[in-house]
């Protein structure tokens, strides 16, 4: 039976982290992605090579149906890390430049986070990146549920004393820069951001 992921009207990396998700449960049937947005097919379709899957683009619709089907040469290892990783978000945005592009980005790494099935064990707030973890944050829902994965939140207590939101931490305990550099010096990975 074929599976059908429809992702039109979804925006980056919804369509691709829908498709990962079936291809997880695929057994070797035929598994169909639908996009209507040219950056969800060429990444739809770089996870489809990364995975081990041929695939065809069908243009019909105003969308893009894209047919992938696992190939028999090539063994796909399933699961995800055994090493354990820290994340430290120094920033209330992802990146620097435009404002509105950096709070976008930010929502989206932290709900991408959220759906990798990698084995995050910390995630660290320092400087503006507190504005994330206090009331009023937009992507709080993200945080609140990689916490209830077991993802322990820290955020600095230095940095919500000097911002004035230390009675409005919202999820999470409060750290100290000597908690912070311990977490990420024993971490086998770390990512900033």
């Amino acid at each position: 039976m074929d599976k059908i992921v429809d992702a039109r009207g979804l925006s980056c990396p919804q369509p691709v982290i829908l498709t990962k998700k079936a291809m997880e449960g695929e057994n070797g049937d035929l598994l169909t992605t639908i996009v209507d947005q040219t950056m969800a097919l060429e990444n739809v379709s770089k996870l489809a090579s990364s995975q081990g899957y041929d695939y065809e683009v069908e243009e019909k619709d105003n969308a893009y149906y894209i047919h992938m089907s696992r190939t028999d040469e090539i063994n796909i290892e399933k699961g995800h890390s055994t090493e354990d990783i820290a994340v430290l978000v120094s920033s209330r945005l992802f990146g620097q430049g435009n404002e509105e592009l950096g709070q976008i980005l930010m929502n989206s790494f932290l709900y991408t986070l959220n759906e990798m099935e990698e084995n995050i064990t910390h995630l660290l707030f320092m400087n503006s990146g507190i504005y994330l973890t206090v009331e009023g944050s937009p992507v709080i829902v993200h945080i609140k549920a990689l916490e209830s994965k077991g993802v322990e939140i820290l955020s600095c207590g230095t940095c919500l004393d000097f911002y004035g939101l230390k009675e409005k931490l919202a999820v999470g305990k409060v750290t100290n820069m000597y908690t912070a550099m311990e977490v990420l010096c024993k971490a086998s990975k770390t990512i900033s951001v």
